[in-house]
């Protein structure tokens, strides 16, 4: 028996920055243009006006884009340094704390400990990467951040 489930949940962060982008960009845009035509501008003054809003608002949005993707990639790239360094000079240590937040999600005490252990010899940097440090792909980021902004985080 086959049972197919779809979510969507992965397409939240997108779908929030697009509604959020095509709604600071219309009220934006919109306020520019009816503040220009109330100056009693000319028509192609307007639509300049109008225009100009438009650019500037789109590279406004793209430098912030890519200061949040810069700096949330540095903070992870910190932490994974510092989770290295630990790794190495107390893989014991790191090996209970991984078992005790399996513990904490449910795990009985000795399944935590052989879940940890066999972690730690598949992939322990991964490991706490994901499970300690709670990274995350990203949820479908846009094409252009995808593109141009993501710097791969383990290497």
């Amino acid at each position: 028996m086959s049972h197919h489930e779809i979510h969507r949940t992965h397409r939240a962060g997108w779908l929030r920055a697009a509604v959020l982008g095509a709604n600071d960009g219309i009220v934006s845009t919109a306020s520019l243009i009816i503040g220009v035509a109330a100056a009693n501008s000319s028509h192609e003054g307007v639509l300049l006006a109008g225009a100009a809003g438009l650019v500037a608002g789109a590279m406004s949005m793209a430098a912030g884009e890519y200061v949040s993707v810069s700096s949330q990639s540095d903070i992870e790239k910190a932490d994974i340094a510092v989770e290295k360094r630990s790794l190495e000079q107390n893989p014991e240590f790191e090996t209970e704390e991984l078992a005790k937040i399996y513990e904490t999600r449910g795990l009985a005490s000795n399944l935590a400990k052989q879940v940890a252990t066999k972690l730690m010899e598949h992939d322990a940097l991964g490991a706490h990467v994901r499970d300690e440090s709670a990274f995350r792909k990203p949820a479908a980021p846009s094409l252009c951040k995808r593109r141009f902004f993501q710097r791969p985080l383990l290497r």
